[in-house]
């Protein structure tokens, strides 16, 4: 279970605390963004068995790998239409690298030489649910679904769609951009149950 975009200690603490496996930190446009250096902030927070993220959509390689390496997270989410050698060049960084698409795309997790494979919405950060079910035996290995998660509604999500993981971002927001760490705690529960 990955918690994204979180910006504060408190949450971050909390989604640790609360059993998440992944934390997300979103370095490229976007109402959650945060610096390389406040990530690092942020991930400093983080034991050791949790993996910290930085997700990236449509930056070059050198960007990514820049902003990587000054946060120190321990994976790269790369995504959108990223091609097969962004992966390829960001693969000696030593990182877990996440390749995050729509349904319409390879949902052979591995295609492009990432770890993980990442299945969200039509128009990923909408908040909107969306078919779930129409990634149901499509995506392999091991893949998490996204887009249109919240508490209420994500055991039915993982009913419809059967992924290896869920993630998680605007449907635990008060507002775009600012986690409730309620939210974080009731959705976390709704997965472990």
């Amino acid at each position: 279970m990955k918690i994204c975009g979180l910006r504060e200690p408190g949450h971050v603490a909390t989604a640790v605390e609360a059993g998440a496996d992944a934390i997300g930190f979103v370095m490229t446009r976007s109402p959650r963004r945060v610096t390389p250096e406040r990530a690092a902030e942020l991930a400093a927070l983080v034991p050791e068995h949790v993996l910290t993220v930085g997700v990236f959509r449509g930056e070059d390689p050198e960007t990514v790998r820049a902003a990587a390496l000054a946060s120190g997270v321990r994976a790269v989410q790369l995504h959108g239409t990223h091609p097969h050698g962004d992966f390829t060049a960001l693969k000696d960084l030593g990182v877990t690298l996440i390749r995050a698409v729509d349904a319409q795309a390879d949902l052979r997790c591995g295609a492009y030489d990432e770890d993980l494979l990442l299945v969200d919405a039509p128009h990923a950060g909408s908040g909107q649910p969306w078919d779930w079910a129409a990634v149901r035996g499509k995506a392999t290995g091991r893949w998490l679904l996204a887009g249109g998660l919240a508490p209420g509604n994500v055991r039915e999500a993982i009913e419809a769609a059967g992924p290896w993981g869920v993630d998680v971002s605007s449907g635990l927001e008060s507002e775009p951009g600012v986690k409730d760490p309620r939210l974080i705690e009731e959705f976390l529960r709704s997965v472990r149950g």
